[in-house]
């Protein structure tokens, strides 16, 4: 049976991934912070198996998964690790709990979650994690420094436990979006330059399709959109410094 659990699920990408995989047939757990709209979207999806989650409470996490696997003979095809904030502005003028926010929930969540997941994926035949990545975790980006820093977590430690966990046949890999049209990246009161000068004209549900895309595939990092594969690869073979002098660019105010 192809079982997917999904945190950040209610909204955005969570939400469209969780439509997709549903469509395609499988059993699909969602997971997030915000019951309300996690029941919405319970119901829309025939009733499928939900439950509040803050992924920072690892206790939490751990009864939740194993909640939803103990209903799938101990199995987790796909854990999609979806949950994740933001915010843009200029580094001193955000608190440092917030700073800290944004870490404990796009760090320390995911480890959290991959950490729980891991007996019931072991147990799983062609078991997989997929990390929400971002370009961001591609070069540090003015005005999101703290969560381009916690994207750059995300892709070394997906980096390193997909060659971890091959002994135990479980693939790991992230995506890697440039900025997506969703509600936590369109009410955001700072309009980050480079926001302005590469627009945000990706869809929740491209970053979906690519999920489902990573469940066939191999390829450890999955960078999103025309765009961000020209400037990923650009950057694969010429020196830092160019691409250094690029993000200058974009994000000079």
């Amino acid at each position: 049976m192809k079982t997917v659990l999904i945190t950040g699920a209610a909204s955005g990408i969570g939400a469209a991934t969780a439509r997709l995989f549903h469509r395609q047939g499988w059993q699909v757990g969602l997971l997030d912070i915000n019951p309300q709209a996690l029941a919405v979207l319970a119901a829309e999806l025939n009733n499928a198996w939900h439950t509040p989650l803050d992924v920072t409470d690892a206790q939490a996490a751990e009864c939740a998964v194993s909640e939803f696997c103990n209903l799938h003979n101990g199995q987790l095809r796909l854990l999609f690790n979806g949950a994740g904030i933001l915010r843009c502005g200029h580094f001193e003028d955000i608190g440092l709990a917030e700073h800290a926010r944004i870490l404990q929930i796009n760090v320390q969540g995911l480890l959290n979650m991959t950490h729980v997941a891991f007996p019931f994926l072991r147990a799983t035949a062609n078991a997989q994690v997929i990390n929400m990545g971002s370009a961001s975790g591609h070069y540090g980006v003015p005005h999101l420094a703290s969560y381009s820093a916690s994207k750059f977590a995300v892709r070394g430690l997906t980096e390193a436990l997909d060659l971890e966990w091959a002994k135990h046949g479980i693939r790991v890999a992230d995506l890697m979006p440039p900025f997506v049209s969703t509600p936590m990246l369109n009410n955001q009161r700072f309009k980050a330059p480079i926001l302005r000068r590469l627009g945000v004209n990706l869809q929740a549900e491209a970053v979906a399709k690519a999920a489902w895309l990573q469940t066939q595939s191999r390829v450890v990092h999955r960078p999103i959109s025309l765009q961000f594969n020209l400037l990923y690869w650009f950057g694969q073979l010429t020196p830092p410094s160019i691409t250094r002098r690029i993000m200058a660019w974009l994000s000079r105010e």
